[in-house]
This record gives C-alpha cells, sequence and structure tokens, in this order.
C-alpha cells in the first residue's frame, strides 16, 4: 500500500463448539467485515472452525470431516475477497492430526502451516490429540485443490508490495525459545500473524502482551495475534479473546473481552528501513532454503487509524515523560562529569542568555558538579548583553546563576562589537547578518577566553532542533569544548526545563524556571522594540513542534517527503493547515541539506536519543549533497 502502510486485523468470530457450519458462517462473516474495512491481512484464532476445546472430540470422524466441509464453505463463500485470512482448523495429514492453519484469499488455498510446538502441561494437553509439524515439507490436496504446501515456517509473499512478506504461527509457537517466527523474519517475513487459543487466569495477559512486543522488538516485525473468546469457554477455562497487534516493540492496537475486529495499520517500509539499518536479521537468513507462496493484493491508500504522535520525541505520559527526563538528565551529567574529570578542567563555562537552552546546558553541569562533590561555584555563568537583550532575560539569568549558587560574571559585549563593526566598515544600522553573527561570535570568544584564563572548559548550549536547521553561527554559538545539549530537541528541551521546574530537587529555582519557560525563543541579536523581545526564532525558522517531528521520521527512519507529510497530516493537521506544512517542509529540507557542514565539526557532546547528528556517531552525510529529489517531491505535493 501506498508509503508501506498494511491494514491488518485481528478477528475473534463467535464460535460454537464442535458447531463447524455455525463456525464457518461466522468466519466469512468477518472476513467479509474485514475486507469492508479494508483490511488486507486477517488472523483468525486457533482452531477457530472446530474450537480448541472439543478434547476428545477431535478423535472422531465426524468433527474432522465437518472441519474440511467447513473451510470449503468458507472458501466458496469469500472468493471475491482479497483479504488473506488465516484460519486454523484440525487437518489429517497422512494418518496424522495437526493443529493447523489454512492461510486463504479470494477463494484459494495459498498454503497450509502446522503448529509447531504442542503444549502439554497444566490445563493444556494437545499430543493427546496432535503431532508435531513434520521436519519436511508435505505436498497434500484439500478442498479440491491440488499440491498444496503443507510446512510450518514457509512464508506468503506479494508480488506488487515490497516489502509486504508474511508468516504464521500458532499461540505456543510463539512461548517456545525457538519459535518458527525466528525463521521466517530471517527468511524475509515482515509481518507475522498468531492464530491462538490461550485461555485467561490473573497476570496472563500482561506475560502475553510482553511476549508479543519482545517478538515484533527481536524481530524488527510487525505481529498480530488472535485469541479465541468466550465460545471456548467451557468446564474450568475461560477465554477473553485477547486481540495484539504490535509493530517493533511498539503496541499499536489491543483489546480483550469484545471480540470482532481490531484494526490497526502496520507499516512495513519502516521495517524494513529498520532491518537495513541494523543487519540484524541477515546474519544466517541464507542457511535454510524456505518455500514460500505469492499473492497479489490491489494497491491503493490506507486509511490511517494508528497514533502519531505530534512530537515523537515527547512521550505522552506524565509517568513516562518524567521518566524520559530523568534519564536524559542522567546520560547528559554523567558525560559531561566524564569530560570534566578527565581534562582537569577547574570551571565549566556557561553563557547564560536567559533562554531555554543555555538555562538547561547550566542546569545540566550543576548536576555534573553535583556528581564530582564539587561546589557550584566551579560554574562561571556569563551574562553577555548587547543590543537585544532584554531586561527579562538578563534579569533572569541573573536570578538563575544566584540561585544555584554559580559564579556570575556580566561582559556587555556591545562596545566590542562596535569597535568590531569599525574595523570592518560594516554600518551598524545594517542589521544583516553580519550584524547578528558578529555578536554570536564575540560572545564565543569572550567565553573561550574566559575558559582559558581559569582553567576551564565551555559547555555548549545548542540543541538537536538548531544543529538540523543550520540556526547557529558558524564559530560562534556553533562552537564550544563540549555540547551537552547537541542531541537534545527543542521539543524536549522544553520539558526537561519545566521537568526540573516543577519535579526537581530545588524548589527555589522554581519562579524563574517558569519565567524562563514562558519567554519566546530568540537568540536576541536584532535591538529590542519597547524593552521586548523582537526577534522570536519561530517566526523566521518555522515552529520546532514541525521540524522536530520532521527531524524525527526524516534521520531516524528515512521516510521520503511524500510519507512525512502525510504522517505531519495525520498528527498535526488539525493544528496546521497543509499549505503551512508544506512550506516549513521544504523549509526543513533545504535548510538540512545546505547546512552539513556546520554539523561535519561539532564538538563532542553526550548521545541521549536515537537520532544524533554528530559526525563521529550516527550521522556521516557530505556537505555538499544535493536536496533536489528531495523538494521536487514537496514541490509535487503542492
Amino acid at each position: 500500500m501506498k508509503h508501506g502502510f498494511i491494514s491488518v486485523a485481528c478477528g475473534t468470530p463467535k464460535l460454537r463448539l464442535a458447531d463447524c457450519a455455525y463456525n464457518a458462517e461466522q468466519t466469512f462473516q468477518m472476513m467479509r467485515s474485514a475486507e469492508k474495512a479494508g483490511v488486507k491481512v486477517l488472523v483468525l484464532p486457533e482452531l477457530g472452525l472446530t474450537g480448541y476445546s472439543c478434547g476428545d472430540l477431535f478423535y472422531q470422524e465426524a468433527l474432522l470431516r465437518e472441519a474440511e466441509e467447513g473451510l470449503k464453505t468458507v472458501l466458496a463463500a469469500t472468493r471475491n475477497l482479497e483479504v488473506v485470512t488465516a484460519l486454523g482448523l484440525p487437518l489429517r495429514i497422512k494418518n496424522k492430526l495437526y493443529n493447523s492453519a489454512a492461510i486463504i484469499q479470494k477463494g484459494k488455498i495459498l498454503g497450509l502451516v502446522p503448529k509447531t510446538h504442542l503444549p502439554n502441561y497444566g490445563e493444556f494437553y494437545e499430543k493427546r490429540w496432535f503431532a508435531t509439524a513434520p521436519a519436511e515439507p508435505v505436498v497434500v490436496n484439500l478442498c479440491g485443490q491440488d499440491s498444496l504446501i503443507f510446512q510450518a515456517g514457509q512464508i506468503f509473499e506479494c508480488e506488487n508490495i515490497p516489502g509486504l512478506t508474511l508468516g504464521f504461527e500458532i499461540c505456543e509457537d510463539l512461548w517456545s525459545p525457538d519459535s518458527p517466527s525466528t525463521g521466517m523474519a530471517k527468511a524475509g517475513a515482515t509481518i507475522i500473524g498468531n492464530l491462538s487459543a490461550s485461555n485467561d487466569v490473573v497476570g496472563k495477559d500482561a506475560y502475553r502482551r510482553q511476549l508479543v512486543t519482545m517478538q515484533s522488538a527481536k524481530l524488527l516485525c510487525g505481529y498480530v495475534y488472535s485469541s479465541a473468546g468466550a465460545g471456548e469457554s467451557t468446564a474450568d477455562l475461560v477465554f477473553g479473546a485477547h486481540q495484539l497487534i504490535a509493530e517493533n516493540g511498539t503496541m499499536l492496537a489491543e483489546r480483550r473481552f469484545e471480540g470482532g475486529l481490531l484494526i490497526s495499520e502496520i507499516d512495513v517500509q519502516r521495517l524494513a528501513c529498520e532491518r537495513r539499518r541494523t543487519q540484524s536479521l541477515t546474519e544466517g537468513a541464507g542457511d535454510k532454503p524456505r518455500d514460500f507462496q505469492s499473492f497479489v493484493l490491489t494497491e491503493g491508500v490506507t486509511k490511517l487509524t494508528r497514533h502519531v504522535s505530534p512530537m515523537p520525541f515527547v512521550p505522552e505520559g506524565k509517568e513516562d515523560r518524567d521518566a524520559r527526563c530523568r534519564e536524559i538528565l542522567l546520560l547528559a551529567s554523567l558525560g559531561l562529569k566524564q569530560r570534566l574529570e578527565h581534562t582537569g578542567a577547574k570551571c565549566a563555562v556557561v553563557g547564560l542568555s536567559g533562554g531555554l537552552d543555555s538555562t538547561l546546558a547550566v542546569l545540566i553541569t550543576g548536576l555534573a558538579m553535583k556528581l564530582l562533590d564539587r561546589p557550584l561555584t566551579d560554574i562561571v555563568a556569563v551574562t553577555m548583553p548587547c543590543f537585544g537583550t532584554t531586561d527579562r532575560t538578563r534579569n533572569n539569568a541573573v536570578l538563575l546563576a544566584e540561585q544555584m549558587g554559580a559564579t556570575l560574571r556580566t561582559v556587555d559585549i556591545s562596545q566590542s562589537v562596535r569597535s568590531h563593526f569599525r574595523d570592518i566598515g560594516h554600518d551598524p544600522e545594517d542589521h544583516s547578518v553580519t550584524y547578528e553573527n558578529a555578536q554570536a561570535r564575540e560572545r564565543t570568544q569572550v567565553l573561550m577566553d574566559i575558559a582559558n584564563a581559569g582553567g576551564g572548559l565551555v559547555i555548549g548550549t545548542g540543541d538537536l532542533s538548531e544543529l538540523a536547521l543550520g540556526w547557529c553561527t558558524y564559530n560562534g554559538d556553533h562552537m564550544s569544548m563540549y555540547g551537552v545539549n547537541a542531541s537534545i530537541p527543542k521539543t524536549l528541551v522544553r520539558h526537561l526545563v519545566g521537568y526540573l521546574s516543577r519535579d526537581g530537587e530545588e524548589p527555589e529555582l522554581h519562579d524563574v524556571l517558569e519565567d524562563i519557560l514562558d519567554t519566546p525563543v530568540s537568540p536576541e541579536l536584532l535591538p529590542a522594540v519597547k524593552g521586548e523581545i523582537s526577534q522570536r526564532t519561530e517566526d523566521l525558522v518555522g515552529p520546532y513542534e514541525l521540524h522536530d517531528f520532521f527531524l524525527y521520521y526524516v534521520i531516524r527512519w528515512g521516510f521520503p517527503p511524500g510519507k512525512v507529510f502525510r504522517l505531519a497530516q495525520h498528527a498535526l493537521g488539525r493544528k496546521y493547515g497543509r499549505e503551512v506544512l508544506l512550506k516549513w517542509l521544504k523549509s526543513f529540507y533545504r535548510r538540512f541539506f545546505s547546512q552539513q557542514f556546520k554539523r561535519d565539526c561539532l564538538p563532542d557532546g553526550p548521545k541521549t536519543g536515537t537520532v544524533s547528528l554528530s559526525p563521529r556517531g550516527d550521522w556521516r552525510m557530505p556537505s555538499d549533497a544535493q536536496a533536489a529529489v528531495w523538494l521536487a517531491e514537496v514541490e509535487a505535493l503542492k
């Protein structure tokens, strides 16, 4: 499907034990509902045509015959449906009985998959009735079709949709340390379906959830798990219709005790990108030749129902968000601690503007000093007012330094900058880039010289979002001796400062930090107007909320502009119109490509997240690469 989104579903039809005709009708009715909803892959419960709880009725010829008749009924009723469906039934093969899955489409059987691992403990007695999957493939005839492959681990490849390859396993197969899905993923399967009949007891749902989530993460796949519902409940057992859809360690959708269809979309393009990046599934992938069957799907645009976070760097729940903040602060402060310790730095010099980035940098520096058991007076906080500095930011910088207990220095750079203008013949009334960058470079010189004089290190304040956009002055604020914010995006910077304000160990900083959070983001390089900030960063480069969204999907996943735009519309379309999204998406690509030369010579800084632009680690890009391909795709979206 377009952009790699495949609509998948767990289905739990109504069921009557041993009533194959009824179960067959419920099955094809659910298949029709799935088809109508645009589902392309449907996974139904284990032994769904008979029921899992039939016990010794599996010895009955009548039940086995009716199960096969039920399959014929389903095939006849779904001749016009292209949804690929996995349904469960017992199958007699060479005088053995197997707990099996039939993979069907358009009234045809694509293949037959037997269960590999049979539980025989507690309430489970499967070895009483069923044989384990044969070691070699078996060719069978069933429901009027010849030469069908009966084999565990076979895969089903879509001929016309790259990256869409299916594999199926049955219930206990997932619980086993030697899950068939491992081999199927190595052979190329990107979506694994599991037909299950797992009864419910207290705590078992959490265990299932962990298994499904972890398997999808370990195999870099989508995992669709469909368990039996209330119709299976009999004797001592209760079944809760647990349905789970996961993708690479993330639970996309989950439901219990309801049955019916649970639908979401698995992004096979995203999975393919991650597999190429990690190459973890290629090891031993060709050791065992594997049978595969092919199918075709009608291509189209998959309707997105899955949740897409508008701020992918920021967890949405407070508990998760606070945990993320604590982790990042610890990682960043540990990295700085090591650098201060290794170099024997006598002090840490931070340019403190009263803005978000410098505030976070000085707070992280304070945490590092505490880890070193050093006084916070070893932090030299330097304010450097100039033409655009407002009373609000100056006062907040001073107050923050004083309340932290840092050593405060104020160096007014306005006269030095004016002298520089005279030296180079620049008109101070010309507020061009030279006017702005001269201030940024003077500030950096002051910080470097103060650090040299005190035997210290300059701590950089620039964040990941600014680096992505090149919103920094080359050899100005672009440079430091250790950049503590270098892998922290702007949207997360705000939450980190907010966390330290509201949940940190220093409540005395709360008021000043809250005012800093309320201050417009600005480099303050243009003269203030009536004492107020005149230069607002987001008016010039665009909303950081958008740029961080673009950054995440462009760098972390390698998505093309059309897909990034589609996801942005889905997540942020109510807040930003189509033209606004396209405007800033184009700006993002233009700036990102043109500013790589700044990123190529970044100072060290701690990697704290999965997206980093360090030239020594995660991101290696030629400074002179052309953006034409990406910009052309953006233009085509208009």
